[in-house]
């Protein structure tokens, strides 16, 4: 890993946008942060046409994206309390790598 976050991501609390990350990759990498901002799309990209596809994407130490179907269900409308039907749909599930996991801890 060894990225070190720009001093604004550095405070406790506040969360990391797609910008901090163009910032880190733009400084680590030695390169614009407009070149750095087209990897991040390419692989966000990449990622995203595989699990469109229902395959599995699995960064060794980092993590696994992988999709899952969810079943159709009942809720209620908070506001009414009606019963409304929930349809079926696919969600997208991260499971962290051990790499990831140990880093953290």
């Amino acid at each position: 890993m060894g990225l070190i976050a720009p001093r604004s991501v550095q405070k406790r609390g506040h969360p990391v946008n797609k910008q901090d990350l163009v910032a880190v990759v733009a400084e680590s990498g030695e390169m614009s942060k407009a070149k750095a901002g087209d990897v991040l799309n390419s692989v966000f990209e990449a990622i995203t046409k595989a699990l469109k596809k229902k395959q599995e994407v699995r960064l060794v130490g980092f993590g696994t994206f992988s999709t899952s179907k969810r079943k159709a269900g009942k809720g209620r409308n908070p506001r009414t309390g009606e019963e409304i039907k929930i349809p079926a749909s696919t969600t997208v599930r991260f499971k962290a790598g051990k790499g990831l996991k140990d880093a953290v801890n």
